[in-house]
């Protein structure tokens, strides 16, 4: 085994080497051969790369070659994300479950049928027997996304079937790991908490009677109590995190895995590896460390002459992490709104009520959610239409919650494992088809040299 000092020395001759062989392609390369860099248009839309009738992201509309903004829209099989929250609140009920049946199964459950498919997400929640000991405590994970994604791999070996491709397989699997994956991070975070921060270790056993926001609350709390106002915004965090279209990254890798017939423990894994990235599911923890860094340099969070000029550095660069980003500001297809980002603020505002020493700090937020946009355009000669998006205030809503940062991005997993699922199924069903883009090769031609004469060539 190599000592850390030869391992150090090898990472830097290597990374020498590689950085001679690998290149950063110029912008205008990829123009030149037509490839359609990160798969965007010159014009920032995305190119279509399939059908999907799950889940519809708007932000803006084409009129003759123009791309036009407009209030922003999420559409979970035709419904509208915000009727959905908004019917199941005026219900007085959790609404995460019926989001799962919908996504799934293309339409609205019944009454009987919710409780019947509840009742099944309960039951299924349980981890097979040994699971938590082998792969969970004597394996433990700095990144509780980590410890998630071994654990659907590991899920493989607990499956009687886990190759069966059939419709009815791929519907049982999906079903017992959204139910289960809530409890795989939440004994991943609590063996994180234990090993890694010296911390006690808490392995409360997930109630069949609970919703999936309550059962987390339960899960993840020494003392397991929890409002029911609390359960309930969690309850809206899963319900607006759970599909995106198909175009995202995560669900596109999950199309991607799904073309080539493999296992769905092998597809679900790997998009929960790509949601790990901090420019995917990791961005609402970026917006907390920013905002934690604008809390520490602006003396007067109330002043926001002082805010405004704090985040004209951050988009000179020459503040936080010298990106010239404003973490929370702007997104790839919403422009006018993101209506996920509207039910989340006004859901903040009334547990900020209940919780009034984060008035301040939520108070700040919004100054520079308003102040944004001008001082974009201002700064970056770029008046393109911008909008808070849904990380803004979903880090903010996780740690009134007393929710660890360590959790921010697993508890997007488990909701948008739904949608993975979802969309595995179609690609499964509906496309049966190997994806295969083109790559451009743009290397010269070489002539093979004999090992003896490669020292001459150097």
């Amino acid at each position: 085994m190599l000592i850390p000092e030869e391992r150090e020395n090898l990472k830097a001759r290597f990374q020498t080497r590689a950085e001679g062989v690998y290149q950063t392609f110029p912008r205008d390369t990829f123009k030149k051969y037509g490839v359609k860099r990160g798969l965007r248009n010159d014009d920032g839309t995305g190119v279509i790369a399939g059908l999907t009738s799950i889940g519809a992201v708007i932000g803006y509309y084409m009129k003759d070659g123009e791309k036009m903004p407009t209030e922003g829209k999420l559409k979970y099989r035709g419904y509208d994300i915000q009727d959905l929250v908004r019917n199941a609140e005026n219900e007085k009920r959790f609404g995460f479950e019926e989001i799962v049946h919908l996504l799934l199964f293309g339409e609205l459950p019944t009454k009987e049928e919710l409780d019947v498919f509840t009742k099944l997400i309960g039951n299924f929640r349980i981890l097979p027997y040994g699971f938590t000991e082998d792969m969970i405590l004597k394996a433990p994970s700095s990144n509780i996304m980590n410890k998630m994604a071994r654990s659907v791999l590991a899920s493989y070996s607990y499956d009687p079937n886990p190759d069966d491709t059939s419709v009815g397989n791929i519907v049982r699997q999906s079903i017992e790991l959204i139910a289960r994956l809530p409890v795989m991070a939440a004994y991943g975070y609590q063996a994180k908490s234990h090993y890694y921060d010296g911390k006690s270790l808490y392995l409360h056993s997930p109630q069949p009677e609970l919703s999936t926001a309550e059962n987390l609350l339960y899960m993840m709390r020494p003392d397991n109590k929890y409002t029911r106002e609390e359960a309930e915004m969690l309850d809206v965090l899963l319900m607006i995190h759970a599909e995106h279209g198909g175009g995202n990254n995560s669900t596109f890798t999950t199309r991607v895995v799904s073309s080539s017939a493999t296992d769905t423990y092998s597809a679900i894994a790997a998009a929960i590896g790509s949601l790990k990235g901090p420019k995917h599911g990791g961005a609402n923890a970026k917006v907390m460390a920013m905002m934690a860094d604008i809390e520490e340099h602006v003396s007067n969070w109330d002043d926001e002459g002082e805010v405004a000029d704090y985040l004209i550095k951050i988009l000179k660069k020459e503040a936080f992490d010298k990106s010239g980003l404003v973490y929370g500001m702007g997104h790839a297809i919403y422009t006018y709104s993101d209506p996920r980002c509207i039910l989340l603020k006004e859901r903040a505002e009334l547990l900020v009520k209940q919780n009034m020493q984060y008035e301040k700090e939520f108070n700040l937020y919004k100054t520079i959610e308003r102040l944004t946009p001008e001082l974009f355009a201002k700064v970056k000669g770029d008046k393109k239409v911008m909008c808070a998006n849904v990380d803004m205030y979903s880090g903010l809503v996780y740690k009134i919650l007393g929710i660890s940062e360590d959790m921010y991005t697993p508890l997007f997993a488990i909701s948008r494992i739904v949608g993975w699922s979802a969309h595995r199924l179609e690609e499964v069903i509906g496309c049966s088809r190997i994806i295969r883009p083109a790559y451009k090769s743009i290397f010269e031609n070489k002539q093979y040299i004999k090992l003896s004469d490669r020292e001459k060539q150097r």
